[in-house]
């Protein structure tokens, strides 16, 4: 959890790697470096098993090299075109944001009647920190922040890592955000008084038809939001699509450590509750596709295409290419 968030995962691991070989000693042919950086790129994926952006930028990183490779008569010219790839993509994923940030605050202002006092509910940590800059959702709210529209945002704790309480406060502090922080169990409360028109979560993976995983509490979050009527988006890029999911059913969901919850400060602490207990502490879970309003991307905003409440994702993709 040194590094956590989805962008942040795959940017750091990409830079990691580039890193190593800008000053790696290797005496084998092109084929033998792309197959080098390829083999290292696939145990790093390995590290992160629910985050699609990490296997999307492998694969896209694995098939670059491999090409380059055909071409070339050195390794290090190989190896040179991975470390530009990687910088590309840490430059891209800032601006992806923030025509993500962009976008999500148009669409919100056009659903809530070009409303001048916005406040949304946020969960875990989805800016800076968790990308290589600006940040999907609270990218999204940093925009209406910016567009004047935003009367305050909220944003959970978080439990048990406190994601929200350690970060998420942090940077709205930091950015001079009106903003509050409530726990995990009020929100319910929130919504039920009225105080927010919507909420906005990131995600880890999004599967073909919309359902999206994403950090654990974010469907106890979708399901309240349904049920007091609060608008409930998802802000990512597209490299957090999995295509070749047809469904959240196929998402493979990371466990934590059980002292997360038996310890205080998100198991940095001492231990709390009573010795013997057992624990169950997944890292995410998945919200289904009927009970997100839109999915913001730095391509657009993908809205439902029925009456039935289903997403074209794979439609909204290609047309945007």
């Amino acid at each position: 959890m040194v590094v956590r968030g989805a962008p942040a995962i795959a940017i750091t691991a990409a830079l990691a790697l580039a890193v190593e070989v800008s000053n790696l000693d290797f005496t084998g042919t092109p084929v033998e470096a792309a197959s080098f950086v390829s083999k290292k790129l696939e145990y790093l994926v390995s590290s992160r098993p629910t985050a699609v952006n990490l296997s999307d930028a492998a694969t896209k990183l694995q098939n670059l090299v491999s090409k380059t490779a055909e071409s070339v008569k050195d390794a290090s010219a190989v190896f040179q075109v991975y470390i530009e790839a990687a910088e590309t993509m840490l430059v891209d994923d800032v601006a992806d944001n923030k025509a993500i940030g962009s976008h999500g605050a148009e669409f919100l202002q056009r659903q809530l009647g070009n409303s001048k006092n916005i406040s949304v509910l946020t969960h875990c940590n989805t800016g800076s920190l968790a990308t290589a800059g600006y940040g999907t959702a609270l990218g999204v709210i940093h925009a209406l922040h910016s567009g004047g529209v935003l009367e305050k945002a909220f944003c959970t704790e978080t439990r048990p890592f406190n994601q929200g309480s350690r970060l998420t406060a942090f940077e709205l502090v930091h950015e001079k955000i009106p903003a509050t922080l409530i726990a995990d169990s009020a929100a319910s409360a929130l919504m039920k008084q009225g105080r927010v028109q919507a909420v906005i979560v990131g995600a880890d993976r999004i599967a073909a038809n919309g359902d999206t995983a994403n950090k654990i509490g974010t469907y106890n979050l979708a399901i309240s939001a349904k049920h007091h009527g609060v608008q409930f988006y998802v802000a990512a890029p597209v490299t957090s699509i999995d295509l070749a999911l047809p469904s959240g059913d196929g998402i493979v969901i990371e466990e934590r450590s059980p002292k997360e919850l038996l310890n205080s400060e998100g198991g940095l602490g001492k231990q709390v509750a009573a010795s013997g207990i057992l624990v169950w502490n997944p890292a995410f879970d998945v919200t289904p596709a009927n009970l997100i309003t839109a999915i913001i991307t730095e391509k657009g905003v993908i809205t439902k295409t029925d009456a039935d409440g289903a997403f074209d994702i794979k439609g909204f993709i290609q047309s945007a290419k």
